[in-house]
């Protein structure tokens, strides 16, 4: 059976300690991951869109190598969950709660 490198198993204490609640330092991973994602997306979504073509005749349309290349490298990267989840054990993440601030 083979294992998967991208599963890695999380010490839960460890999660929970920067915010002491488990729940909390997940949503927080879970906005981060978001973030991460919506770059992601917008940064290959501008770099796609250089080789996008205006042509709708489909004898036209051709294989972009360079556009698949580009395709690929974004597939192969860490999911946004991995970065997002290392930032925040590595404490780079910067959180804070809206209601102490209105205090």
């Amino acid at each position: 059976m083979a294992v998967n490198p991208s599963i890695i198993t999380r010490d839960l204490d460890k999660v929970s300690e920067p915010t002491e609640n488990i729940y909390e330092s997940i949503h927080i991973v879970g906005q981060r991951a978001k973030q991460i994602s919506n770059n992601l997306k917008e940064e290959l979504n501008n770099k796609l869109s250089e080789f996008a073509s205006t042509v709708d005749n489909l004898e036209e349309v051709f294989e972009n190598k360079e556009q698949i290349e580009i395709s690929k490298f974004y597939e192969r990267m860490p999911k946004p969950t991995s970065l997002a989840m290392e930032e925040f054990m590595e404490g780079k993440v910067y959180y804070r709660y809206p209601e102490e601030e209105a205090e």
